[in-house]
């Protein structure tokens, strides 16, 4: 077992004052010397091809160096079907087929068209509105009802182990025969990840030997995708191509696909034969970022009248590009949180000519989840039954779909919990029953989860004949504390106090690792970086105990720890050496251990989820319709903690996001155009210090015992997850109106 000494203690994060005092070197703060400038010219028009480009005027402009359009941007290979074991195209799949400037094809309002390079960004932005374009325009598809491209993916991402079509039982009989049942419509609107950092890509070519080798500096949370995806649509082996992000300011879902943005970069790079920077402004960022798409979902429950559910059927009607399949999930929550015999549930996919969508915060569940703990309170209003006890009534001891056991379950502790901090039985339970003045007071709650996914991880460890160590390992910082948490597991593995270690990451030439995304990145890099500092301290036991000059020497691998700094025997503690001594004795500078760690037969007999119970209140002011949210409480199942510090800050993150969608966000098109109409943080609104209610968070901290060693599993997207529905729960608790669409706008008040 790992010794915890460091690891589950609160420490301060490591990159925390390389942040606040601008150390920190994000992608668009690369000093590459010779760089010039890129700027990006847009589509007017959502659907048509390019009649003419009239590219005179723009190369005149003082400072421009090319301008690439479909005509002389150098061509692209197709994008790969598949990358690793993710679907990339087709239906189902998470990017776009099409690649950037290689047709006059024109699928949504604001696609990149051309590209002016010039030698400042001032320069380049003044010659890209020099361009004068003519279109043979087409009415544009933009209704998800009427479009005339309907799909129904087999598959999330082209994994097997996640249906978006399936029948268990016979829900439709039993719908049917049910004595209670509900059903009813949920629609969420278009909305974006909004990070602070924006997108930006240098792109920067060398020759080497005679060899072309690429360095992008880019904002990606998917090290290895990005350099997979350029390499072979430049027609380059993976090895020429160079991939760094330290740090990313934010990515919530976006920065790890649809990689136009990077290859634009790099194609002009290579025609200027000088590096190429290109940063993204925020009006741009509703375009090529990537959305989480509008859903209309119908739900429909029957239950006995005691509250047992008998049937579950989720439809869900989505959204994606002409040239993307990417499908939100969000049956993810229905089909595995209650116990319930007949399941159904439906994907369907209208192909608009809109920017293509992709994986935001709680891709499926948050959206999803809404609608089904929606549905259950509208079912415990229905039967009059308090919306807890309802879920306890169908508390699911296996996965409902699989069958399989659960790897670790704690719920009902959660929802007990959680009860407790919001004071939910000294509400009055009646709905609009309870007043402060002109102010309406509500009481909400709703079940979140999470699936807890491992993917496979490779890591190095590094220990130097000073005493320090460095561990290394390709994945990502997305203000998810990975520098501090990964610094803690290897330095327990290291047998180091965490001072002495550093870790380092965001750079494709370190031991791979998957894209951070889905919550995987703990649970996936953790043991990697636990087993390749253990690796490292092996090969120091073996020059200890094959060196006659130590006291070490002879001692069975089995019989030796490490401790502070230290070999030592474990019966007495005191026979042995620093790592300093032995290193400097066998005269080497450092010793190295590299390892890989995955799942394995686990995952066939175990159904791997984290839980979680969110309760909410609320204050309306009936005469404006504003809702304010005056405590948010969250109890989470997540197995053990690496760091309770940076768990607190993911958490909240999490739920004030969930906040965000549930009250305001939104992104408006023009449902002529298919323009955004948002530009920036005063048309997208997001929430704010004064919109941020209490938040209170607490952790069972119960490692899960099969998931790995570490019994760690991932927390960056259940706080988000569980929050829409406790909300909007408790709005109806307060008012008695109920809401079926997201946002909870006063004007939506009103007209309920």
């Amino acid at each position: 077992m790992i010794m915890t000494e460091a690891t589950g203690q609160p420490l301060d994060r490591v990159d925390g004052q390389l942040k606040v005092t601008g150390a920190a070197r994000y992608t668009a703060e690369w000093d590459v010397p010779g760089l010039v400038y890129g700027a990006v010219a847009v589509s007017t028009i959502a659907h048509g091809t390019i009649r003419t480009l009239d590219t005179a005027a723009a190369l005149r402009a003082p400072g421009v160096l090319a301008v690439l359009t479909h005509e002389n941007a150098p061509r692209l290979q197709p994008m790969p079907e598949k990358v690793g074991e993710t679907l990339f195209r087709g239906e189902g799949g998470i990017t776009e087929t099409r690649q950037p400037l290689q047709d006059a094809t024109v699928e949504y309002a604001g696609q990149p068209i051309a590209m002016v390079v010039a030698a400042t960004h001032e320069q380049a932005r003044h010659a890209a509105t020099l361009l004068r374009v003519t279109y043979d325009e087409r009415p544009p598809q933009l209704d998800r009802q009427n479009a005339a491209r309907q799909t129904k993916p087999e598959t999330f991402l082209g994994s097997k182990e996640e249906k978006l079509q399936v029948t268990i039982g016979d829900t439709k009989s039993a719908l049917a025969a049910a004595p209670v049942k509900i059903q009813q419509v949920y629609e969420s609107g278009i909305t974006h990840h909004s990070p602070i950092e924006q997108l930006a890509t240098i792109a920067h070519w060398q020759q080497r030997g005679g060899t072309d080798f690429l360095t992008l500096y880019d904002t990606t949370r998917g090290l290895g995708n990005a350099q997979a995806v350029a390499a072979l649509s430049l027609g380059l082996p993976k090895e020429q191509v160079h991939v760094i992000c330290p740090f990313v300011g934010g990515a919530f879902g976006a920065k790890g696909w649809l990689f136009a943005p990077m290859l634009l970069a790099a194609m002009a790079a290579r025609v200027v034969k000088k590096p190429v920077k290109l940063e993204w402004r925020r009006q741009e960022m509703f375009t090529v970022a990537g959305q989480r798409a509008a859903t209309r979902q119908t739900l429909a429950l029957g239950a006995t009248r005691d509250g047992r559910l008998t049937a579950l059927q989720h439809d869900t009607h989505t959204h994606s590009s002409l040239s993307s399949g990417f499908t939100e999930p969000c049956a993810r929550v229905s089909r595995m949180m209650y116990a319930v015999p007949n399941l159904g549930f439906s994907h369907q996919l209208a192909h608009l000519n809109m920017p293509s969508p992709c994986p935001m915060r709680g891709p499926g569940e948050t959206v999803g989840g809404w609608a089904l703990e929606c549905a259950l309170d509208e079912l415990a209003t229905e039967l009059n039954l308090d919306p807890v006890e309802l879920r306890l009534r169908n508390y699911a001891d296996k996965n409902p779909e699989t069958g399989k056991p659960w790897s670790s379950k704690h719920l009902r502790e959660c929802y007990a919990r959680g009860k407790a901090l919001i004071g939910w039985d000294a509400r009055n339970p009646k709905p609009r029953s309870m007043r402060e003045g002109r102010e309406l007071i509500g009481y909400g709650m709703a079940t979140t989860m999470y699936p807890a996914g491992r993917r496979k991880a490779a890591a190095k460890a590094t220990i130097f004949a000073d005493g320090r160590a460095l561990v290394q390992s390709a994945t990502h910082e997305l203000g998810n504390g990975a520098y501090t948490i990964f610094r803690q597991i290897g330095a327990d593995g290291l047998g180091l106090p965490v001072e002495q270690v550093r870790f380092e990451l965001g750079d494709s030439a370190l031991p791979p690792t998957p894209t951070s995304g889905g919550s995987v990145t703990t649970a996936t890099v953790g043991p990697a970086v636990l087993q390749a500092s253990r690796a490292a301290v092996r090969a120091l036991q073996q020059l200890a105990t094959r060196d006659a000059k130590s006291p070490l020497y002879g001692a069975a691998p089995e019989a030796v720890e490490a401790r502070a700094g230290r070999l030592q025997l474990k019966a007495t503690p005191a026979t042995g050496e620093t790592y300093a001594a032995i290193l400097k004795r066998a005269n080497l500078p450092s010793v190295s251990g590299t390892d890989e760690a995955q799942p394995g037969a686990e995952r066939e007999q175990y159904s791997f989820y984290s839980f979680g119970a969110v309760f909410a209140q609320v204050r309306v002011d009936e005469a404006s319709g504003t809702i304010r949210v005056a405590r948010l409480c969250g109890v989470y199942d997540v197995g053990r903690l690496m760091n309770p510090k940076t768990a607190h800050s993911q958490i909240i993150g999490g739920m004030t996001m969930g906040l965000g969608a549930t009250l305001m966000e939104e992104t408006a098109y023009d449902p002529r155009s298919g323009a955004a109409v948002v530009r920036n943080f005063a048309d997208y609104h997001v929430p704010s210090m004064a919109d941020t209610p209490d938040i209170q968070v607490e952790w069972l901290n119960i490692p899960d015992p099969h998931i790995s060693e570490l019994g760690a599993r991932g927390i960056g997207e259940i706080g988000c997850v569980g929050t829409p529905a406790a909300i909007t729960n408790a709005l109806f608790h307060a008012t008695g109106r109920r809401l079926r669409s997201l946002p909870l706008t006063p004007d939506k008040f009103f007209s309920a």
